[in-house]
């Protein structure tokens, strides 16, 4: 009960304007504080900036304002919780939980309130089944895509070869960093490569012995799933033992600024896999400038426009709008419902020429949704950090992940899940 006042209590409506007699309600469940706060913070910003452009420069999306109410989780799973229910009631047409932890413990309850939960880049990688997982959403890419797209990349390094090579797997100790476990297993089966995975123990400040045991392994790559302060320090870790750079490759969701800057130098050519554009040079960033950071109405101060993780917030704010609107067409009605929105996801298709209209030409694929494919294309590209310009720059195109290794586990993983759960398969 106490958690529940507490959670109640965190509630913060990020809202421009007052309140319609219909608003469509995005509800961010985010934290700005706690270890991880330095990417929840820019990602908060940008998902709660970009709705807010759309209600000042267009009045909202279809006619109808945006309300964005924030609930601050820590990243912890049982304030997520909480947070889901003290904020359902208010007429919550998706959830973005932005944590794996949570993102699982919502699957069934969301499934049976009717309401979707959109997880892009992260989550219960299976999810990408809609045939089991009528409710969730995890497109374009999820973590099996990730670890893929990075083992792809480093086969381009050797020739089209990684027998004999080492990969070790450093990673949080929870749910997010085991997600890469699997297909990264299947990899080397596949590949020949040796694998090895070492966890980090929450919250992931202190990791001398796991760089001591990559020191001694001598791995030829390592591969990185961290989030928050682990990140930078896993960075300077691998700089203190003269680990090359360009061998230490980050998911997306630790390959920000605030990940290298601390390195200063020595984070020069770190690397990591990325499912969108970098940078501020979109016509979108110019408008959120004017719109929403020149006008006072930022849910931050501004200074994490275009950065990586604000990118981020940016481009999944993007695609909840545009599903909001193809859920309007396909009901005939500005006002829907959450049951609606799901429709919209579900169907939702996004075109290049869409892209450019919206203000960000080539910052991501073009793809459709279907009730079976819920993932989106599982496209990534390689990022790299530059030091001496302090920005990030994409170095490969973005390119397909091994679905022949990645469809089976997706498959198995949901065939289990709808087993243990008696899901009948959703899709006619």
């Amino acid at each position: 009960m106490k958690m529940k006042k507490l959670a109640a209590a965190a509630v913060a409506t990020l809202m421009v304007g007052a309140p319609a007699m219909a608003e469509l309600v995005f509800p961010s469940l985010s934290y700005r504080t706690g270890p991880f706060a330095a990417g929840g913070i820019p990602y908060a910003d940008g998902y709660a900036d970009y709705f807010t452009l759309l209600n000042e420069r267009d009045g909202g999306i279809g006619g109808v304002k945006v309300s964005v109410p924030e609930c601050e989780t820590a990243y912890n799973t049982e304030k997520g919780v909480e947070c889901y229910e003290s904020t359902k009631g208010m007429g919550a047409l998706l959830y973005n939980p932005l944590s794996t932890g949570i993102t699982y413990q919502l699957i069934p309850k969301a499934t049976a309130d009717d309401i979707p939960l959109y997880t892009p880049g992260y989550g219960r990688t299976s999810a990408a089944n809609g045939n089991v997982f009528s409710h969730v959403f995890n497109f374009p890419a999820n973590y099996w895509n990730g670890a893929s797209a990075a083992v792809n990349y480093v086969l381009s390094l050797n020739n089209g070869s990684l027998e004999g090579k080492k990969i070790t797997l450093l990673h949080f100790n929870g749910a997010y960093g085991k997600e890469p476990i699997p297909t990264l297993t299947k990899l080397a089966e596949k590949h020949g490569f040796e694998f090895n995975a070492i966890p980090v123990d929450y919250p992931g400040q202190e990791q001398k012995s796991q760089w001591l045991q990559i020191r001694r392994e001598k791995p030829d790559y390592v591969l990185f799933w961290g989030w928050g302060v682990m990140n930078q320090v896993a960075i300077q870790e691998a700089a203190n033992i003269r680990f090359p750079m360009e061998n230490f490759i980050g998911v997306w969701w630790s390959g920000a600024e605030h990940d290298v800057t601390p390195a200063g130098a020595a984070a020069n050519g770190y690397k990591a896999v990325a499912f969108h554009g970098v940078g501020s040079d979109y016509p979108v960033f110019d408008d959120i400038q004017k719109y929403v950071v020149d006008s006072g109405k930022a849910a931050g101060n501004g200074t994490n426009v275009g950065t990586v993780i604000y990118n981020r917030g940016v481009y999944a704010a993007m695609l909840v709008a545009e599903a909001a609107r193809k859920a309007q067409e396909i009901h005939g009605t500005a006002d829907i419902t959450s049951s609606m929105m799901r429709d919209g996801l579900e169907q939702l298709e996004i075109t290049d020429a869409r892209m450019k209209e919206l203000g960000m030409e080539g910052f991501g694929p073009a793809f459709s949704v279907s009730c079976e494919n819920h993932g989106g294309p599982g496209t990534a590209a390689i990022s790299q950090w530059d030091a001496s310009a302090g920005k990030w720059s994409l170095i490969t195109e973005f390119a397909p992940s091994d679905m022949d290794v990645i469809q089976p586990l997706i498959d198995a993983d949901s065939a289990a899940y709808a087993a243990e759960n008696n899901i009948a398969p959703q899709c006619k």
